[in-house]
C-alpha cells in the first residue's frame, strides 16, 4: 500500500483550526475529514487515530508559535519595542474572532490534559518553552535597564503569561479593541516595574 501524498503541514493546521473551533471532544473524524481534505483512512494512516493527529497538530501549532515570536523579537534589539508589538499582534489575534487564532495549548490543557498523561507531557514543555524564550527577553530588557523594581525576569515572564491568557479570555466577552489595547498596555507597564 502506498503512502497518501499531502502537504502535512496544511492538514495539521486544518486539524488545528477544527479542534479550535470545537474542541477535541466535539470534533469528529467527519468534521476532521472536512477540514483536511482527507479521506479517513488517510488520516489513520499518517497519525493512527485522532489523538494522533492532536498531538501532530499541538506539534505544529507550536512550531508555527516558535517562527511568530522569532518573527517578532529576532529582528531588533529594542526588546520593550518587541514586547509591544508582540502584545498588538496578540490583541489582533483576540480581535479577528477567528477560531484559529484561540491558543490551542489552552484549549487542549482545559479539555483532556488532565486525562492523558502525554498531552499533558507535551503541553507542559510548549508551555515551558514560552516561559523560557519570555524570560529571555526580560533579561535582555534588564541588561539594557529598561526594568525597574526586583522581580526576576521568569517572574515577569510568568506575569505576562498569566495577562496573555486574561486578555485571550476577555476577549471573547469584551471584544472592543480600545479595551484589549489599554489593558494590553497596562500589562507591559505593570510586567516591567
Amino acid at each position: 500500500m502506498r503512502n497518501a501524498e499531502f502537504d502535512r503541514e496544511q492538514v495539521l493546521r486544518a486539524a488545528m483550526a477544527a479542534f479550535m473551533r470545537k474542541g477535541y471532544s466535539k470534533t469528529s473524524m467527519q468534521d476532521l475529514t472536512q477540514a483536511t481534505g482527507l479521506h479517513p483512512g488517510s488520516l489513520y494512516c499518517a497519525f493512527s487515530n485522532k489523538r494522533g493527529l492532536l498531538i501532530a497538530a499541538i506539534e505544529q501549532y507550536q512550531s508555527d508559535r516558535n517562527q511568530q515570536f522569532q518573527g517578532i523579537f529576532g529582528h531588533s534589539d529594542d526588546v520593550l519595542g518587541n514586547l509591544t508589538a508582540y502584545l498588538d499582534h496578540i490583541v489582533l489575534e483576540c480581535l479577528s474572532c477567528d477560531s484559529s487564532q484561540t491558543c490551542l495549548l489552552t484549549k487542549a490543557l482545559n479539555e483532556i490534559a488532565e486525562q492523558d498523561d502525554e498531552i499533558q507531557a507535551i503541553i507542559n514543555h510548549n508551555l515551558h518553552q514560552w516561559h523560557h524564550a519570555l524570560t529571555a527577553q526580560f533579561e535582555a530588557a534588564a541588561a539594557q535597564h529598561k526594568l525597574s523594581g526586583e522581580r526576576s525576569s521568569s517572574q515577569r515572564a510568568q506575569y505576562l503569561m498569566m495577562g496573555i491568557y486574561g486578555l485571550r479570555t476577555l476577549a471573547h466577552t469584551h471584544p472592543q479593541a480600545d479595551t484589549l489595547q489599554q489593558l494590553a498596555a497596562q500589562l507591559l507597564h505593570d510586567v516591567c516595574l
